[in-house]
């Protein structure tokens, strides 16, 4: 990106529906030097990109206001906290915000409600002449009373939908709020003037001509949905909240061997932390010294605890388990894991699929649309169908506030804010909307081997002694000489060692043949370990080892001859052995119709029997690195949607080339960068709970449209037919956008694992 150019997720106050996504949409890409902004209803916020010598944030923020709505900028203590390196994408100014926005709300809809209920009471009894003699007062008397009181809950509680569709009508524009203002308006006057004036409107019964009842509970019924909504759109970042809450306050570093307690935002890199058990990591860093297990579930998905020694990783928001460690920090503030994770997962959630463009058209004609069908509404009834003023108006109301854009505004955004929250908490992190809609139309799968399929390290499959060795003595000596080698065959036979708690013994010396092997004293024993040529300048007899040898070969195994004492005393087999699940995996996706390939730069031997372990039927192997992405595209040519799944360098340009790409985590940066999702975990798995996942969050924004399109196509017309209640209306369009959200929270409960 261009140095002058500037990312920024930002809150916008004032909007309550899709119209209004699309106002401040078009509002900010009209100003010269915003690159980009996409607005989320659902986090009430926009993601900005923009040039900062064209255009400064003020002037971003004044425009955005001249539109009718409000732009929080960042104050100076969290630009501070953002160039220190600490995240503020929902830091606490904004959960203070969004707190006292509810709390507003709610004692808005407590107030509202208090006076409905005894209006829409009185109201009910006055329609009858057995309840008017239950009055305590005279009729007329009472009439103005209900006129105070729908008053104090039109100014008091219904004051946010007339102030924000003045707004709006200063700007030749119309909301969600310019539907309630004019329903509950026209019903409201109507009704005082039938009380104040009656004579203006040619009535001899006020009684029957009131609706402050309708008024009053309308703009209950709309409140209390928007309470409810306000509640169900918090819990669609429960996600980051999690990963917010991983990092300490505090931790303990090591200067001047003096134990020092510090702010976790004043660690720099390099410092030493020390860690205590059931205390949490505070930044990443690389263990010192200690050893202990920690539970990476909230960050990785992996729900057993990890070992970790000196040398290994760790992750800043884990837990440590049982040990004391000591870690030298290698990143902090923004350039954490969870930092990044949180930066990942807001990006995704703020980000637009490409369904929502059907949404977003309707949107920008919804409002104007139905306030032209609610006036031929009033129009047919009074004129042309006889009905009276009274009844003309109340079908013009109802169609008004049946009408429900925010359910359209909230189909799409909260469940890919649920779907993306629920990736990150499994290990899965989605670069955006569009990524995750693109997965559930997979139609082939691309597999790299090497760190992918396998485990991308040799380990020991076969011990095979010969004669009268022994395994356990084989292993022995084998493993005591190679822990002076650093070649990766050898550490394999050391970990294997280890892992089988088998004893080193002392070497006394050690030599080392590059190509060959290695040889050396083990004890007392002249002990040679390598390949074929060497063992022939031992002039062992090499035969029954030979013929093993070259079953194992077979088998994609590479063999290392062990010589004691010039006699061969065995084989150890050494290969890349599949990573663990992919059997089931590849089963898995199978089972879904999805075409699994192996693509690899191994030669097709090795490569076929890797496949074949994996149950994998087709093979595209001796492929140079820059032409893997060749065979991407070739396979795209014949009109199926690819995924890539791969974790080196060399698997880049694949990467970049398919339909949707995957990383390990566990692999380089580069894949990571490149990659449209990412396994935290080194887990094959992770490729099939992304696939569930994207089905179960696409079907979730199907049914949410279905459902947003269809209640306003059966709503509205019910409504202009004289077939609905305004009141009912309410309630309908108050619980509208509420089930639309609950049905993307219903994402929690679906199972994506295997």
């Amino acid at each position: 990106m261009d140095e002058h150019k500037k990312e920024l997720t930002l809150p916008v106050e004032g909007m309550t529906c899709a119209s209004c996504v699309l106002r401040v949409e078009k509002t900010l890409k009209k100003i010269d030097g915003v690159v980009e902004a996409n607005v989320n209803l659902a986090t009430e916020k926009v993601s900005l990109t923009f040039d900062a010598e064209q255009i400064s944030l003020s002037q971003i923020a004044s425009a955005v206001e001249d539109a009718g709505y409000k732009l929080i900028l960042p104050d100076e203590k969290s630009n501070s906290k953002t160039q220190s390196g600490e995240n503020t994408s929902l830091s606490d100014e904004d959960a203070a915000r969004r707190k006292a926005i509810f709390n507003t709300l709610k004692k808005e809809f407590i107030f509202s409600l208090s006076l409905s209920a005894p209006i829409m009471l009185l109201s009910m009894i006055g329609m009858t002449s057995a309840g008017m003699k239950l009055l305590p007062v005279s009729m007329e008397t009472m009439n103005k009373l209900l006129l105070i009181a729908t008053t104090l809950v039109m100014g008091i509680s219904g004051k946010r939908f007339f102030i924000s569709a003045f707004s709006q009508a200063k700007h030749f524009s119309s909301d969600m709020n310019t539907l309630v203002a004019v329903g509950t308006g026209t019903a409201y006057l109507y009704s005082a003037m039938a009380v104040l004036f009656p004579e203006w409107l040619h009535i001899a019964d006020a009684m029957h001509h009131i609706y402050f009842d309708t008024a009053s509970t309308i703009i209950t019924l709309i409140l209390m949905g928007k309470v409810l909504e306000a509640k169900a759109k918090n819990r669609t970042s429960d996600a980051i909240k999690k990963l917010m809450k991983l990092q300490p306050k505090t931790a303990r570093i090591i200067r001047d061997e003096i134990i020092v307690e510090i702010p976790v935002n004043a660690i720099i890199v390099n410092d030493i932390v020390l860690v205590r058990p059931g205390e949490k990591i505070p930044v990443d860093g690389i263990v010192a010294k200690g050893f202990t297990t920690i539970d990476e579930a909230l960050v990785t998905g992996e729900s057993i605890p990890v070992e970790k020694n000196i040398g290994a990783k760790v992750i800043g928001g884990t837990i440590n388990k049982n040990g004391s460690i000591e870690f030298r920090a290698t990143a902090v503030g923004s350039n954490t894991v969870v930092a990044q994770i949180i930066k990942l997962v807001e990006d995704a959630q703020g980000s637009k699929a490409p369904i929502q463009k059907l949404a977003d058209t309707i949107a920008s004609v919804f409002v104007p649309a139905v306030i032209g069908i609610a006036v031929c509404t009033f129009i047919v009834w009074y004129g042309f169908l006889g009905a009276g003023f009274a009844n003309a108006m109340m079908n013009f109301i109802a169609v008004l506030i049946i009408a429900c854009p925010c359910a359209l505004g909230l189909a799409t955004p909260t469940a890919i804010m649920v779907g993306t929250g629920i990736g990150a908490s499994n290990g899965i992190l989605i670069k955006n909307a569009e990524s995750l809609e693109r997965t559930y139309k997979i139609q082939t799968i691309v597999f790299d081997k090497t760190g992918t399929i396998t485990e991308g390290k040799p380990s020991v499959t076969d011990v095979i002694p010969l004669k009268h060795f022994d395994e356990q003595l084989l292993i022995s000596f084998s493993a005591s000489l190679e822990q002076n080698s650093e070649h990766p065959l050898g550490k394999a036979i050391v970990g294997y060692a280890q892992k089988n708690s088998i004893a080193l013994q002392q070497t006394t010396s050690f030599q080392s043949t590059t190509g060959f092997g290695i040889s050396g004293i083990v004890g007392e024993q002249h002990i040679t370990i390598g390949n074929i040529e060497l063992m022939r300048e031992t002039n062992a007899t090499i035969a029954e080892a030979e013929h093993i040898a070259s079953t194992l070969s077979r088998e994609g195994k590479t063999s290392l001859y062990v010589n004691i004492n010039g006699e061969i005393a065995g084989i150890i087999a050494v290969a890349d052995t599949l990573q663990s699940f992919v059997k089931e995996t590849v089963r898995a996706l199978k089972k879904d119709n999805i075409e699994v390939i192996m693509l690899t730069g191994d030669n097709i031997n090795t490569a076929q029997v890797i496949a074949t372990s994996a149950n994998i039927t087709k093979v595209i192997a001796e492929v140079l690195p820059h032409d893997k992405a060749k065979h991407i595209q070739e396979l795209q040519s014949g009109g199926k949607i690819v995924a890539m799944v791969g974790d080196g360098i060399n698997d880049a340009p694949a990467l970049a080339q398919a339909d949707v790409s995957f990383a390990m985590g566990t692999g380089t940066d580069v894949a990571m960068e490149t990659a449209d999702i990412t396994l935290m975990k080194h887990d094959v798995r992770g490729v099939v709970q992304a696939l569930r996942l994207s089905r179960n969050t696409m079907k979730a924004i199907q049914q949410n449209l279905f459902w947003a399109f269809i209640y306003n196509i059966i709503g509205i017309p019910l409504a202009a037919l004289g077939m609905m209640n305004p009141v009912v209306a309410a309630g309908a369009m108050a619980m509208s956008s509420v089930s639309v959200i609950s049905n993307s929270l219903r994402l929690k409960f679906k199972k994506i694992s295997l």
